[in-house]
């Protein structure tokens, strides 16, 4: 039996030697011995390659700001394990994370005895969340964010008031497939009968495969740049300026503080998104709410400023699309500035088409490693770049201190790749 918050912790890690396991008989069999808590929650559910993250935050910012209590499913965390399940942006406590461990390991132990296998570590994380906003503190709404895929993913118990896909990249092919309409299909895979819609896919043969499953679902589908739109994008120096137009509203000159024109469009979909809830559920959301939740909305680890002197920034930029996504998000804001990249990250990532674009950019390129356990080593990641000034080092602690202490007004120092990586980076300069 669980006694303490770190034995809880530990013996959820663990668990991450089961790997992926896709499939939700698990889940439902959970579920059933819970009394079925899923059933009890009000979810918008987001799946997409890049920008859950960010989408989700605009969304509870918007909702928050309008009064309502608002749950979130996230995944990784940055600062801490709690964080995946929150309640206005606040991680549970330790004391209720060890309570939902002690509630779920003996279903665990069962359900491990069943030709069904034992949960992995995502499915027990889920269930906890799903119980937790089930039956210890019901929300006004959860917003719920998928792990992997989409069609089966262990959120996908759910029947939301609303389905969102942000986006669609490579990234996870080993298991979702690989092409755009197959990743398409198993991100499409959360639109249930009858439940709209919200996207910003944009690659053609992706967006066909969403519009068909939504067609056959009897779903409405509110597609970015045909049902909505952002417009009047410009740059500013905290950020990003721009106006949404719905079905439904105008919302002039809106603000963000995230910085990057994917950040506009995550924007765009939250806005979106509260504006359904506004005008089919009867949520109570004024254009000043949907204002100040823009403008509020802060992501950790995605395009973060750490420090001004030396001028210092953290993404976690973790696949083909996100690096693009910063490539040109650093051009915007920063090109009079010398770039020098520290860079670290798993070894089942596209690591060419991602360490050589953001080589092309750099003045300097530095490749490290970290403690975990599909972490590539410095080496690895070295070999796959030309750069007249690239480099490695085992001791990325060492680097970040040093190039605290020695810069000049023109140097960036941009750290990315990984985010369990930024996760720890952000810890060690935090301190």
């Amino acid at each position: 039996m669980i006694q303490t918050y770190d034995e809880a912790l530990k013996w959820i890690h663990q668990r991450l030697r089961l790997g992926i396991k896709p499939g939700l008989k698990r889940m439902e069999w959970m579920m059933d011995k819970l009394g079925h808590p899923e059933r009890r929650v009000k979810a918008v559910h987001i799946a997409g390659t890049n920008g859950k993250g960010s989408t989700l935050c605009y969304l509870r910012q918007i909702l928050q700001e309008a009064g309502y209590s608002v749950g979130t499913f996230t995944s990784p965390y940055v600062e801490q394990f709690n964080e995946r399940i929150s309640v206005n942006g606040q991680p549970i406590s330790n004391a209720e994370l060890l309570q939902l461990a002690q509630t779920i390991e003996p279903l665990a132990e069962e359900l491990g005895k069943t030709e069904l296998g034992e949960p992995t570590e995502f499915e027990i994380i889920t269930a906890m969340m799903f119980y937790y906003f089930g039956k210890v503190n019901i929300q006004d709404v959860v917003v719920i964010e998928t792990g992997l895929g989409g069609r089966f993913d262990s959120t996908n118990i759910i029947y939301p008031l609303l389905s969102i896909i942000t986006n669609i990249g490579y990234d996870h092919m080993h298991i979702l497939g690989e092409t755009l309409e197959a990743i398409a299909f198993e991100k499409a895979g959360i639109i249930k009968p009858g439940v709209p819609v919200i996207t910003a896919v944009e690659q053609p043969e992706a967006l066909q495969v969403i519009k068909e499953r939504a067609a056959e679902a009897k779903a409405k589908a509110y597609i970015l740049d045909r049902d909505f739109a952002a417009a009047d994008f410009e740059p500013i120096e905290t950020g990003e300026q721009f106006s949404v137009e719905t079905p439904f509203a105008q919302y002039p000159l809106l603000a963000t503080t995230m910085f990057g024109a994917h950040q506009v469009k995550n924007a765009a979909l939250a806005v979106m998104a509260a504006d359904y809830l506004r005008t089919y559920y009867s949520f109570i959301i004024e254009e000043s709410h949907i204002r100040s939740g823009i403008e509020q909305a802060q992501w950790l680890g995605r395009f973060e400023r750490i420090s001004n002197e030396p001028l210092m920034i953290i993404d976690g930029a973790h696949n083909e699309e996100g690096i693009q996504s910063l490539i040109e998000t650093v051009k915007t804001h920063y090109a009079d500035k010398a770039v020098h990249i520290l860079f670290a990250a798993l070894t089942d990532k596209p690591l060419n088409k991602m360490i050589q674009p953001l080589a092309n950019m750099a003045a300097s390129i530095t490749f490290t490693s970290f403690d975990f356990p599909r972490a590539a080593t410095a080496k690895q990641l070295e070999e796959l770049c030309s750069h007249p000034n690239k480099a490695c080092t085992e001791n990325w602690q060492e680097w970040l201190t040093e190039k605290q202490e020695k810069y000049t007004e023109q140097d960036l120092f941009l750290i990315t790749g990984s985010l369990y990586y930024i996760s720890e980076v952000r810890k060690f300069l935090k301190n």
